[in-house]
């Protein structure tokens, strides 16, 4: 019954168009007909639990039926984040003041509350940082933030006021990257995505990513970013591609190489997430953004239902994915 609730709930958020639109993509560069595509689709989404952007983003299209099952899809993640991580705690990660509140020690950063600082803390802040980011406290997929400059606010007690009526009430610094890092894209701060799993004893990475953002102020993924996966020394062996399956071997904007990258300090990345997943031990499997700073790491958030991240085979040359990998460390 869980199953059934769980995939009408999913039918009834389907966005039909996009879904026919991407159908369409597909069947422009693989010479098959939409319609076939469509049935594809539907049918991987029965069998393998894929939606229809996992087809996409994974390319099914071009799998048996034997490297799909290989394949983590989104309703696997939500699968196992409903079975290991208990709905009691997981607020602790989805509200990002609470979770900056619990997590301080890991931030490498500094924040307020809008809602309890005052205008004259506020003043303060914004004086010994000229650039500042403001989230809302349950934004996603880089929505629901943005960067703004502390000479553009004149008035300390109206920004307040402002940030609590759209909801923006977390300022926090803006952090300041790695050089190699900011080298490679400099506008956005280039962010981990390190999916992890703590089984009450040992803490088990089991997918990280180096998210990039393309000339924009966010790198995720839903807002223009770009991603590749890392080994685990941190290095990226493959390009990075985007939404739009577009590859990128080197970085379009700076044109500083993708493919060979090492992450700095990624050991240090590794240590500082074995400490952090003892905090909130009730919540087992998460998703980490980490920055890397020029003398040290930060953990920008948790996701306790992270999606996935996982290469194409049409730039790896492996048509195998995570999910036996996933299969050894998780019961789901």
């Amino acid at each position: 019954m869980k199953r059934v609730k769980y995939y009408l709930a999913r039918l009834r958020s389907l966005d039909t168009t996009n879904m026919r639109r991407v159908a369409g993509e597909i069947a422009r560069r693989t010479g098959r007909s939409r319609l076939s595509i469509l049935i594809d689709m539907v049918r991987c989404s029965i069998k393998y639990g894929a939606g229809y952007l996992d087809y996409e983003e994974y390319e099914f299209y071009l799998l048996d039926a034997h490297e799909r099952a290989t394949f983590m899809t989104s309703t696997h993640f939500d699968r196992i984040a409903a079975r290991h991580n208990e709905p009691e705690y997981r607020h602790l990660l989805a509200d990002k003041a609470e979770f900056n509140a619990l997590f301080e020690r890991y931030l490498g950063r500094e924040w307020l509350d809008a809602r309890t600082a005052t205008p004259e803390q506020i003043a303060a802040f914004l004086k010994r940082h000229p650039v500042v980011m403001v989230k809302q406290p349950d934004s996603v997929h880089g929505h629901g933030v943005s960067r703004r400059a502390a000479s553009d606010v004149t008035d300390p007690a109206a920004f307040r006021d402002e940030l609590i009526a759209s909801g923006h009430i977390l300022i926090e610094e803006f952090i300041t990257q790695h050089p190699e890092l900011a080298a490679l894209a400099p506008r956005s701060v280039n962010t981990l995505r390190v999916i992890t799993f703590f089984d009450g004893e040992r803490l088990h990475v089991l997918a990280a990513a180096l998210k990039l953002g393309n000339d924009a102020d966010v790198d995720n993924f839903g807002s223009g970013g770009m991603y590749t996966i890392l080994d685990d020394e941190g290095v990226a062996r493959y390009p990075a591609f985007d939404i739009l399956s577009r590859t990128y071997a080197e970085h379009p904007v700076t044109g500083r190489p993708i493919v060979g990258f090492r992450v700095p300090r990624y050991d240090e990345i590794i240590r500082t997430l074995e400490e952090a997943a003892r905090i909130v031990p009730q919540v087992r499997f998460v998703g980490w953004d980490v920055a890397v700073l020029p003398d040290g790491v930060a953990i920008v958030e948790g996701n306790w239902n992270t999606g996935g991240f996982q290469m194409k085979p049409s730039l790896t040359g492996v048509k195998t994915g995570l999910m036996p990998r996933f299969r050894e460390v998780i019961d789901f």
